[in-house]
């Protein structure tokens, strides 16, 4: 069967989506190789290769061939929408390698130190600044809404992770985390005001929680893209 470049574009998409590794390893090996090459012009369009490199470099990944993934992610200028995936693809790959390396699972620090020897290329970068993989921007969007609501539905952590570029476990991390700090501090609070102010009387701080406003819904986040075409799902 002969797929037109806008369906191949798009039955990579789908497949990506799905995480069907080893099936979108199996459509990609039907493929001409000279359509898979981040100069071709077969694809009218960008768009359209970049959704097959970025469906290569995810089949790299997945069969562990590290030096192909490095390859492609340096060899075309991603789109931003595409950056949060070949990021964590670039960075989980490099953690692997020194994993392997050490022969241990290397810590915060270790994780750290890996990122500052192999930075992101510009390529699926834009140069934002960035905390432990988390952008400022993404960080901001989860502190303005943890002081409004510290506790988000199911569905509040999906659109949070629509709108940061993050993963919803990577949200239900942060919240967990900052949470936990925040109950550190409470308790910190309360054995120094235990141990008494030059009158000797103890103040114990507010109760949990109280440092927040009274909880309200946050405005909406905006919703991830809408499904592919149908169409795409009969070409698989």
């Amino acid at each position: 069967m002969i797929f037109t470049a806008e369906q191949v574009a798009c039955v990579c998409e789908v497949l990506l989506q799905t995480g069907s590794m080893d099936r979108l390893a199996g459509f990609l090996v039907t493929l001409p190789s000279a359509s898979l090459s981040s100069s071709s012009s077969s694809f009218g369009c960008p768009g359209e290769l970049e959704s097959v490199l970025k469906a290569k470099a995810a089949v790299a990944f997945h069969q562990g061939r590290f030096s192909d993934l490095y390859t492609l992610l340096e060899g075309f200028p991603f789109s931003q929408c595409s950056h949060p995936l070949l990021q964590q693809l670039w960075l989980r790959a490099h953690y692997a390698e020194a994993e392997k390396q050490r022969g241990r699972p290397l810590g915060a620090v270790g994780k750290y130190r890996v990122r500052k020897k192999f930075p992101l290329p510009h390529t699926i970068w834009d140069g934002e600044e960035t905390s432990y993989c988390f952008k400022e921007k993404s960080r901001s969007i989860l502190r303005d809404w943890y002081h409004l609501k510290p506790y988000p539905s199911t569905q509040e952590k999906r659109e949070l992770a629509a709108a940061t570029g993050l993963t919803t476990t990577q949200v239900s991390n942060w919240f967990k985390n900052r949470r936990q700090r925040d109950r550190t501090t409470d308790i910190t609070g309360f054995l120094t005001a235990g141990s008494g102010g030059p009158s000797g009387e103890v103040h114990p701080p507010s109760p949990l929680g109280s440092s927040h406003p009274k909880y309200y819904c946050p405005p909406p986040l905006s919703h991830p893209p809408p499904p592919l075409r149908h169409m795409c799902r009969s070409l698989i």
